[in-house]
């Protein structure tokens, strides 16, 4: 029996019993297009992510005071930790590889305008804010290179802020009250949108120490770097700590580079990514099941069919790969089914649910469709050994 004949008696047996193929062939697909729909979705947060943390570039270095990890000295030394401030941050801006620094204050405040008032984020921050953070002005200038202990009260405004406080008037030159002092409004940003739930266009940009003394604070809450891209960021690191432990006298701060940030947010996602993919595996092996289910049932009703192919000549080898490409085409046309299923309900979720980003990738598409003609491949290895397995003449007795 040539292998297009047993080809041919596979597929007009799954025809003759296409209520019972298609119930089959459906396991296998609901499968496939979990897999598929939910590692897209796993990737879609995978890259969202990834986006947020990167969209001020991918050369920046950050410097928090304290120490985030535990020190073995006692805890009457917490007291003599110095605060970071605007010197500290100039003189990281000498360092060989840095192109600049940007101190930072964080804090909430009612912005005013006439009678209109919205409480928003004050972000104080130094005169190289708008370069080092890779923002855009889209109306008016950035914060002006001011003396750091006389700066003078200018704002630059948040998209969202703005068209809340101003319409569509032009605020250059307007007064602002930012907790209870007046600001002029010299500038406009972009829209920026949100990063990791934080609003970007709902926020004013103040200089570091007008934000210092607003919120009655004596050190910085971070300083960034941004350094020259090409350069190692373990390199640069070293070089801040060493500076800065100079200055201090003992690591009382914390560096972190956006590699680290990175690396430990990659390794989780790729968990996601991968525990999402086997929640759908799971009802790829109850699709397998099902295939061993069914091929069982179709070897004992075609007993005399297997004994009637014995008799004109059909070896052991021709009858499991006549049983065996059975269950490989359910599940390749159920995979078939799931892929298409499940990547255009990735696509729909994405279309009309946008605040869920989701994105298919392909590698793991190819290897559920893989798997799935894998475990129809397994699931009919048992039946097709049993079919092979029976006596010609017993076979054909058989009703």
């Amino acid at each position: 029996m040539l292998f297009r004949d047993i080809f041919r008696i596979s597929f007009s047996s799954l025809l003759d019993q296409r209520l019972r193929s298609f119930l089959t062939l459906l396991g296998i697909a609901v499968g496939i297009a979990a897999v598929v729909l939910l590692t897209s979705i796993g990737e879609g947060v995978h890259r969202f992510t990834l986006a947020e943390f990167t969209q001020f570039g991918t050369n920046l270095i950050g410097i928090n005071p304290g120490r985030t990890t535990t020190a073995g000295m006692s805890g009457a030394l917490i007291n003599t930790v110095r605060p970071l401030t605007i010197a500290d941050e100039e003189a990281l801006r000498h360092i060989p590889g840095v192109i600049d620094t940007v101190s930072v204050i964080q804090g909430n405040a009612a912005v005013e305008y006439e009678k209109r008032s919205r409480r928003t984020n004050i972000l104080g921050v130094g005169p190289s804010g708008s370069k080092v953070w890779q923002i855009n002005v889209a109306m008016g200038r950035f914060l002006p290179n001011d003396d750091s202990q006389t700066a003078r009260s200018f704002v630059v405004l948040g998209s969202k802020v703005y068209h809340e406080l101003f319409g569509n008037s032009s605020p250059l030159g307007r007064l602002v009250r930012i907790g209870g002092e007046r600001y002029r409004v010299i500038g406009v940003m972009e829209s920026k949108g949100q990063m990791l739930g934080f609003d970007l266009d709902d926020a004013v940009y103040i200089p570091t120490s007008r934000a210092m003394s607003l919120f009655n604070l004596e050190s910085l809450m971070e300083i960034d770097v941004l350094y020259r891209e090409g350069l190692q960021s373990k390199t640069i690191a070293a070089l801040l700590k060493k500076l800065l432990i100079s200055r201090h006298g003992y690591e009382d701060f914390t560096i972190t580079t956006q590699d680290e940030m990175l690396k430990v947010l990659g390794s989780v996602l790729d968990i996601l990514t991968l525990a999402v993919g086997g929640l759908g595996a799971i009802s790829l092996l109850v699709g397998g099941v099902g295939i061993i289910t069914i091929m069982t049932i179709a070897v004992n009703e075609r007993t005399p069919e297997i004994g009637l192919l014995r008799a004109l000549g059909a070896d052991r080898r021709q009858i499991i790969f006549l049983f065996l490409g059975e269950a490989v085409v359910l599940a390749g046309l159920g995979g078939l089914a799931g892929l298409i299923f499940g990547a255009g309900g990735a696509w729909l979720l994405g279309t009309f649910v946008p605040t869920l980003p989701t994105h298919t990738p392909w590698q793991y598409a190819l290897y559920a469709e893989i798997l799935a003609a894998v475990i129809g491949l397994l699931a009919g290895v048992l039946p097709a050994r049993h079919a092979a397995g029976l006596d010609p003449v017993e076979a054909l007795r058989a009703e």
